[in-house]
């Protein structure tokens, strides 16, 4: 059997073979890190909102029992209401360094790490 391609088809063939793995390669490595990312915020999410829920049911707590200490069930929820609007005032004032920068860089740092069979690779090339 004669092989009829010549050097270069054979070598383009092969260019044309590995970039289409590259772009595959790297469409697999988009999708795991936007999966894991995903997952990520979303368990957070849920941890979040049984946080909000335990402190939304300490602070009617709380509210009752300063109400009831100041004389009247409703001021209580005056001064927890006010509480909440400084805070409110506060986050809004600082909300780059507080909030938009932190989870910007958490996110940023969480898209960089590199997963634990690419850390390996990576030292065992190094070594």
């Amino acid at each position: 059997m004669t092989d009829n391609t010549t050097p270069i088809a054979a070598l383009f063939e092969r260019a044309e073979n590995y970039s289409k793995t590259t772009l595959k390669l790297l469409e697999l490595n988009a999708i795991d890190k936007s999966a894991d990312v995903i997952s990520s915020l979303f368990s957070r999410l849920i941890v979040i909102m049984t946080v909000v829920l335990s402190i939304l049911i300490i602070n009617i707590g709380i509210a009752l029992w300063i109400g009831k200490w100041l004389g009247d069930t409703f001021y209580g929820f005056f001064v927890i209401g006010g509480f909440y609007l400084v805070l409110a005032i506060l986050l809004q004032v600082f909300r780059n360094n507080w909030l938009k920068f932190p989870v910007s860089n958490s996110i940023i740092k969480h898209l960089m790490k590199p997963k634990k069979h690419e850390k390996q690779e990576r030292n065992r090339h190094f070594k």
